[in-house]
């Protein structure tokens, strides 16, 4: 039985839909992550060289492991159509345990391999 702990859930956001549901799509075909959720309608404000921006863009909160947490961020720089993509990644400390299970062979490189 895997532990909660080895979850990760990372974090980015995009411009567009289309972006939000390509970059979605591959991570999870390369198994680097479960499931990646997406979230709309999100206002950001932020500092961008030296002037303060607005932009709409879409959260996506993507679901791995600790394990596969250098691969996905390696994939969402490659990705990215931003220059700096946000990459933040959390730590779980508890969930469902089939849920878990699920998460952990859903990221499994050496299934259907």
């Amino acid at each position: 039985m895997r532990e909660a702990a080895s979850v990760r859930i990372a974090l980015t956001t995009v411009g567009s839909a289309e972006e939000a549901r390509r970059l979605a799509r591959l991570l999870v075909e390369r198994r680097l992550a479960a499931c990646v959720n997406l979230i709309p309608n999100l206002a950001s404000i932020y500092r961008w060289q030296g002037e303060v921006e607005e932009a709409a863009e879409i959260l996506l909160l993507m679901k791995t492991t600790a394990e596969q947490l250098p691969a996905l961020e390696a994939a969402v720089r490659e990705l990215h159509s931003y220059k700096v993509p946000e990459f933040l990644a959390l730590v779980v400390e508890s969930g469902n345990q089939p849920y878990l299970d699920w998460l952990f062979g859903s990221v499994d490189r050496s299934v259907d391999q």
